[in-house]
């Protein structure tokens, strides 16, 4: 106590200073509404940045699952894209799962390798949502690549940057088919095979899947055309594509199941026999 004391009377001419500026800075606050009016801006504008960091601090917590949601709503989304002819048209969750020729199933990259010649990627997704081999994965920007194996919970994919993937594709515009494959240099580029040189090409045409493949519905985007070549010895042009994706930077994606595929390859395996 002795030293509290002994410390006030040292510096009370400090002290008396402070007392004095808090009481004319009251007395000034309360008595001018401009400088009362700054004060109480300044509280409000400590106080709403604390509560704008905690509402964001919320909002980080929540962004999984709000992922999450926006990522499954996509799938229901994608699956009416993919079958509805008529838009003008409703259908009800519980249909989703039986409607139309494709089933859409939510999932997210776990693990991606795009810097050697045959590149996976890992998804978590597997047999028990129902993820086949075979099954197209895309996203909102495009093609990914085919599930290869699975395991109950996750599935691996075979990346388009892969060089033994092979595609059937077309040029939007003109519907000239050719192959997509990948020649192992540059992982935001592939390459358009086999497309006849009667076809109308030029740079910036959009390439997407073609009416061929029964693994993706037709239509869904891959890039555009950056370079075109001239074979020679063929009758054919090999393009590059630019990827609409950005195959080094992968998030949620939306495995693809063509319900006729089985029915198909049994059909056509039935006419190679005969």
């Amino acid at each position: 106590m002795q030293q509290i004391f002994n410390y006030i009377l040292k510096n009370s001419t400090k002290l008396l200073f402070l007392l004095l500026l808090t009481i004319s800075l009251s007395l000034t606050i309360q008595f001018h509404s401009f400088h009362r009016s700054k004060i109480i801006n300044s509280a409000n504008f400590v106080t709403g940045g604390v509560y704008e960091r905690i509402n964001s601090v919320n909002e980080y917590l929540n962004l999984k699952t709000e992922n999450e949601g926006l990522a499954n709503e996509n799938a229901r989304l994608k699956s009416l894209l993919y079958n509805l002819k008529d838009t003008t048209k409703t259908i009800d969750n519980e249909l989703l799962s039986s409607f139309g020729n494709y089933n859409v199933i939510q999932s997210k990259i776990i693990n991606n390798s795009y810097n050697v010649h045959e590149n996976f990627l890992t998804i978590n997704s597997g047999t028990s949502k129902g993820v086949k081999p075979d099954m197209g994965v895309v996203n909102s920007k495009g093609i990914i690549g085919i599930v290869e194996n699975t395991s109950k919970n996750y599935a691996t994919v075979i990346s388009v940057l892969h060089v033994k993937s092979q595609i059937n594709a077309k040029i939007k515009k003109t519907n000239h088919f050719g192959t997509l494959t990948w020649n192992g240099k540059n992982t935001g580029y592939v390459q358009l095979i086999d497309v006849p040189r009667l076809a109308s090409v030029k740079k910036g045409d959009t390439i997407v899947t073609g009416a061929q493949s029964i693994i993706f519905p037709e239509n869904i985007n891959i890039g555009t055309i950056h370079k075109i070549y001239t074979d020679n010895k063929t009758n054919y042009f090999t393009i590059d594509v630019k990827l609409f994706n950005d195959m080094t930077s992968l998030g949620h994606v939306y495995i693809i199941e063509n319900k006729d595929r089985t029915e198909i390859l049994k059909l056509e395996a039935q006419t190679l026999d005969e």
